[in-house]
Order: structure tokens, then sequence, then C-alpha cells
């Protein structure tokens, strides 16, 4: 015979009438957009472009023209917004327009990667007036006429994008940030063409140069080769390891003296003696004679005359159209010294 179940020994509920509750759960943390979705990250290291002679060819390419400026993070967070530098440093305050221009961009939460220039009359970014108008290196002027050309959005409403690939990426930016604006944060739009072409007529209009990226890549931080860069002028970082006084020149500095990486060594790569201006080359010269030492950081065996050696912690900017087959710059032309900021690196030799 079946025997019937037992009847519990107490009831479900304590009360007939008591509703049925769940353990009270933790109060969500408020700084937290949405906790079911990807956790904003508090910074990105960027996707840098290798340097390349010629434009790769193939469909999986697209180009952009290459900006001369910082490169910035614009963090759009549920309590405000950072502008972050390539080192990690927030310079929020210092690109007010940046800052109020990503304050109106719709959209709660996102990251956008770009770079921080200014316009000469010809609508050309210049790294020069772009210091300037940040109070030269290490000067701490804000910058209200700085535009930033967003060419990425790694993190969008809630969502990490870095395993996305480029294009679809490039699909939401275009969403965010529309071509042909006006505003302090514009789209650095891709250009349909050859990558011959492109390099060409930017080189015929005085730009810098053009940047290649693969359509497919995800965003991987360093220098991987998915994104390449093609210059119509060579412009590197080399450390400032002395100068030559002259008594006839703009802060009295006649040449200075540059070295480049290879291995753990400097070695001599030449020396740069046009491109200063006056009220710049006053205020290197005041900055050089701070860090003089008695012993140059490379060996030199130049025979110039009248040289002051320093530390080298300075990366100067320089363009230079090649290199002799003695390993010097040739017609090279002082642009600035590169900010602590911007990450600052020295050429190297591989």
């Amino acid at each position: 015979m079946t025997k019937l179940p037992r009847k519990p020994s107490k009831s479900l509920l304590s009360e007939a009438e008591a509703p049925v509750r769940s353990r009270p759960r933790k109060k969500r943390d408020p700084t937290q957009h949405q906790l079911t979705l990807d956790p904003m990250p508090a910074r990105i290291d960027p996707c840098l472009a290798l340097l390349k002679a010629r434009p790769p060819k193939g469909p999986q390419w697209a180009f952009e023209v290459k900006w001369d400026g910082y490169r910035l993070a614009v963090h759009i967070e549920p309590k405000g917004v950072r502008i972050l530098t390539r080192g990690g440093h927030d310079w929020t305050a210092r690109f007010p327009a940046i800052l109020a221009a990503a304050k109106r961009l719709p959209v709660s939460t996102a990251i956008l990667d770009g770079e921080a220039v200014v316009f000469d009359e010809l609508g050309r970014s210049d790294f020069g007036k772009l210091q300037q108008s940040l109070g030269g290196r290490g000067g701490n002027r804000l910058s209200p006429e700085a535009v930033m050309m967003t060419f990425d959005l790694l993190y969008f409403d809630g969502h990490d994008l870095m395993e996305t690939e480029l294009t679809a990426r490039r699909h939401l930016l275009e969403g965010l940030v529309p071509a042909g604006g006006e505003e302090a944060i514009r789209l650095s739009e891709e250009i349909e063409a050859d990558g011959e072409t492109l390099l060409r007529i930017a080189c015929e209009h005085g730009l810098e140069g053009i940047i290649a990226k693969d359509r497919n890549s995800t965003y991987r931080s360093g220098r991987g080769g998915d994104w390449l860069k093609i210059k119509c002028i060579q412009s590197d970082g080399f450390a400032i390891v002395g100068y030559q006084r002259s008594g006839s020149a703009f802060g009295n500095i006649g040449a200075l003296l540059l070295a480049a990486r290879k291995g753990d060594d400097l070695i001599y790569v030449g020396h740069v003696g046009t491109g200063f201006k006056a009220d710049e080359a006053m205020k290197l010269r005041a900055t050089m004679d701070r860090i003089k030492v008695a012993k140059p950081a490379v060996k030199y065996s130049g025979g110039r005359k009248n040289l002051i050696w320093i530390k080298p912690k300075l990366v100067a900017e320089i363009e230079y159209r090649a290199w002799t087959h003695d390993g010097k710059l040739r017609h090279p032309s002082y642009k600035g010294l590169r900010d602590a900021a911007d990450s600052a690196a020295v050429y190297s030799f591989e």
C-alpha cells in the first residue's frame, strides 16, 4: 500500500499571508553606470602607428590625414569628463573647448581617441602653435583654440569596443561625431583614395603625412603594425645632449647637438641650427643651462667650439629630409620640445 507523504513539520511561511522574500541585496554602486555591462577602463594605453616608407596596398587599409599635435583620450563618465594625455596626465582643465564639446555629445559613457591640434591659417595642424597656446614645454596655460580630431571610439554606452573590429568602431564613432562638424571635437574622416595618391596630395598641401589602418583590426595598445604612418617629411624625437654657444643667434644658441638611441646607448646624429624663434630660444637656453654637465653623454668628434653639454633629458622634435651615409641627419629643422606628458620618445635605430 502506498504511503501518503508526510506533512511538513513546518509551514514554508511563518505566517499564512506573509510574502515570499529573498535576502536583501547590497546597494548598487552609484559610480558604476550599469553593473551588468562592461566596466569602464580608468585608462587605456593608445594604439600607436608604425613608421613606414610607403603606403600599404589592399582593400583592408583605410586612410586618414596624419595630425600633428598631442594624443588625447576623452573619458565621458557618469561623474564627469576627463581628458588624458598619452602619458596618462589629466589635462582636462587645459582644453576648455574640448571639455565643453565632450559634455554636449549625446552619450552617457564613452572613451574617444584622438589628437589635440591647433590649425594654421591654411587649415593645417601646427605643432608649434599648439605648444605656444599651452605656454610651451612645461607651461600651464589653457588652450581654448585647441580642437580634438577624433579617430576612434574605445568605449560606448557601457560597452568595451577594444575587441571590436575597426570598421564597426568607426561606424559608431561617425554616429556620435558626424563628419564636417565645427565643434571642438571633430571627426578625422576616412579618405577614399589610393594610398600613394593620397600621400602625394597630402605632401603637395604641406601636410605631415597620412595614416593607414587595417579595417579588420581590433584595438591593441602599442606599436603592433595595425596602424601605419607614412610621412612627407621625416619628423622624429631626438635627445638634446648639448648646444653650441653663439652671441649672434637667438637665445645664444648656435646649434643643438642631437642624439638617437642604439640599444642602451645614445649616439650622436648631428646638429640643428634652424627653426628657432626668439622667445622660444630664450626659454630653451634657460632650461638647458639648468642641466649642464661637464662630460657629454655621447662620443663626439665634430670639431665644433664653444660647446655646452647637458643631461639628455630634453627631447626635440626635428624635421629632416633623410640620413647621410655616416648616420647624420640631412637638412634638419627644429620644431619644438616634446612634452613628457606626450610620452616623448627618442628615435631608436633598429
